[in-house]
């Protein structure tokens, strides 16, 4: 039976966005099947809970691949329900020890209301431990360019353009690494998808062919 891999997308979006990501990390020899969530209108925990009960069962191996916000939605799955996650968790792009973009934006005139549920519990319970049961890689993005920039002309650099570098760092985190990709493109990032199938295949990115931070 092949690994499976379960990707999950960010804040706004829906599983059809990571179609591209699905077919590349199929490629390196996975099952990739896409979570679609509420993000405005469900918690992260009742997304996160969602999606640990989905994956009861079913492959010896399990990883978790999520963009964004979709890699705290992993974290609290695997958090929760322990036995959810019987492999590794790769986040990109996700701001796992703030979000400053997110949080100016919270300031605007009816910025609480669009961030939505999910967001809004993560900016004011983010002091959560990561589970201890997954091997975490992180990927982090360099670009510059995106939405966040809009919001916060102001965002910390290095930055993917919404997410700031030094926010994605994850306590206990197995690999970190930076690529010069912005927020959105990594989505789309041939580069990306090569260094997740890598972290999922050895526990550790390829710095052989990682493109400059």
């Amino acid at each position: 039976m092949r690994d499976k891999v379960i990707l999950i997308h960010g804040l706004w979006l829906h599983g059809i966005v990571m179609t591209l990501m699905a077919r590349r990390i199929e490629r390196c020899g996975y099952e990739v099947r896409p979570y679609s969530y509420p993000t405005m209108r469900s918690t992260l925990t009742q997304n996160a809970v969602r999606l640990a009960e989905l994956c009861t069962g079913g492959a010896d191996r399990l990883h978790f691949v999520g963009h964004s916000m979709g890699g705290l939605v992993a974290l609290e799955a695997a958090r929760r329900v322990p036995q959810a996650c019987r492999g590794r968790i790769v986040m990109v792009g996700t701001p796992y020890g703030d979000c400053f973009a997110a949080r100016r934006f919270d300031r605007w005139p009816g910025g609480h209301a669009i961030l939505g549920r999910s967001m809004e519990e993560w900016l004011r319970l983010r002091d959560r431990l990561p589970p201890e049961n997954c091997e975490i890689g992180v990927i982090a993005g360099t670009g510059g360019k995106g939405l966040g920039r809009l919001v916060a002309p102001d965002l910390p650099p290095p930055n993917d353009g919404v997410v700031a570098l030094s926010e994605t760092m994850v306590p206990g985190m197995r690999d970190h690494i930076a690529v010069r990709v912005s927020h959105t493109a990594m989505l789309a990032s041939g580069i990306v998808a090569h260094q997740i199938c890598a972290f999922l295949e050895r526990g550790q990115f390829d710095r052989t062919t990682a493109a400059p931070a």
